[in-house]
This record gives C-alpha cells, sequence and structure tokens, in this order.
C-alpha cells in the first residue's frame, strides 16, 4: 500500500464526541484517506506536564505515525466540557500553545494544527505552524 500523503496524526481526547468532528476537520483541510489516532483523557494537559508519566508513549506514537505511515501533518485537540483536563477555553487555549512548544523542540518536521472543539462540536483552528 502506498501511504504517501494518505496518514495525518490526531492526538485527541479520549471523549468520543470529539472524534468525529476533529477527524472530518482534518480530511477536509489536509486531504488525506487515514488518520492515526492518538488518545489520551486531556492530551492538551498532558503535553504540557513534562514529568507525565504518559508523554513519552504520546511522542512515541507520533514518531510511528511519522515514520511508518508517512504521516506529515500532525493534530492537537483541547474541548469544551474536558473531564480528563477540566478548566475554561482560556486555560486549554494556553495549554495548547504550551503543548506547541513542546512538540516543537522534538524537530518533527510536520504541519502542526492546534484545534479547538466548542460546546456545539464544531472545530476552531487555533494555531497553524511548521514544527
Amino acid at each position: 500500500m502506498n501511504t504517501e500523503n494518505s496518514f495525518c496524526t490526531l492526538i485527541n481526547c479520549m471523549d468520543g464526541r470529539t472524534q468525529e468532528p476533529a477527524m472530518t476537520w482534518l480530511k477536509e483541510r489536509t486531504g488525506v484517506e487515514y488518520v492515526d489516532s492518538i488518545t489520551e483523557a486531556g492530551p492538551d494537559g498532558i503535553l504540557t506536564n513534562h514529568e507525565h508519566p504518559l508523554l513519552q508513549n504520546i511522542l512515541t506514537r507520533i514518531r510511528i505515525s511519522r515514520d511508518k505511515h508517512g504521516s506529515k501533518v500532525l493534530a492537537l485537540v483541547a474541548h469544551h466540557d474536558c473531564a480528563g483536563n477540566p478548566g475554561e477555553r482560556a486555560m486549554h487555549l494556553q495549554h495548547l500553545t504550551k503543548a506547541a512548544n513542546t512538540l516543537k523542540r522534538l524537530n518533527l518536521g510536520m504541519q502542526f494544527f492546534a484545534l479547538w472543539i466548542d460546546e456545539n462540536w464544531e472545530v476552531h483552528l487555533v494555531q497553524e505552524e511548521v514544527l
């Protein structure tokens, strides 16, 4: 199977309400066919805590998607009503920025999207850059 440009990587909350909106947005925005999903409860919070026990596991899965599936796009989701990282929208936006800085230090060479999913389960682009 030729995987060139057919995969992207999504770090999303385990909350089922966020799965389809985020995948649909990514597929439409990037034109990929498949989304490699990395799900945890409150991933934006995990990626801001360098001591979190799940951090290295998430980073390993990003590299697998990039190196084995040829993913050139990475997205991180934060969302309204998150049980794994409870807080207001402003806190999540700060976490998305801090998480992007954590990921940037890895020199992944991937296009990055930070996404906010609101109370209507609509996706909003918060940040876009190359990591």
